[in-house]
Formats: structure tokens, sequence, C-alpha cells
């Protein structure tokens, strides 16, 4: 089991920009709750906790993969685009 937290987008586009503001400072909840189109940007992304086959594969293997505080790069599932932080 991990805690995650998560920002989804559409487009690539889109990603390429939170990317840059991310990259200037912009915070990873602050992201999510002004980008995300998911319903847990409002929370700042907050997923809680996960278990191994609760989540798309391309999903779990990218957050399953993550130390803890680490970010993912983009990663593309059904949904769209996602940054996948692991918080525990």
């Amino acid at each position: 089991m991990i805690h995650v937290k998560h920002i989804l987008v559409k487009q690539q586009y889109e990603m390429d920009d939170l990317l840059r503001k991310l990259n200037d400072g912009m915070s990873f909840e602050d992201a999510a709750q002004k980008f995300s189109i998911c319903p847990s940007g409002k929370k700042g992304g907050d997923l809680g906790v996960i278990r191994e086959g609760q989540t798309v594969e391309e999903f779990e293997d990218a957050a399953f993969a993550l130390a803890i505080d680490e970010m993912s790069g983009p990663v593309r599932t059904s949904f769209g685009l996602h940054l996948i932080k692991r918080i525990r």
C-alpha cells in the first residue's frame, strides 16, 4: 500500500504547461487544485492509500516505482495524462 497524489489532464500541451509551472515553483497541491480534471484535485490531488490492483496498470506501475516524495514524469492512461507523487 502506498499513499499518492496525482494531477490529471487530457492533452499533452496541458501537461507541458503544468510541468513548466511546477518547474517555476508552483506546489504540486496548488497545481492539482487549479489544473486537474479529477475530483481529487479539490484535495490537492490526494487519492489516499492505494493497493496493488486498485488502479489501471500504467498508473499502478508508475506509482509503485516511486520513492517517497518522488514525482513521476507524465503517465498516459485511458483517462489522460497523470503526474503522480508518492507521499508514503
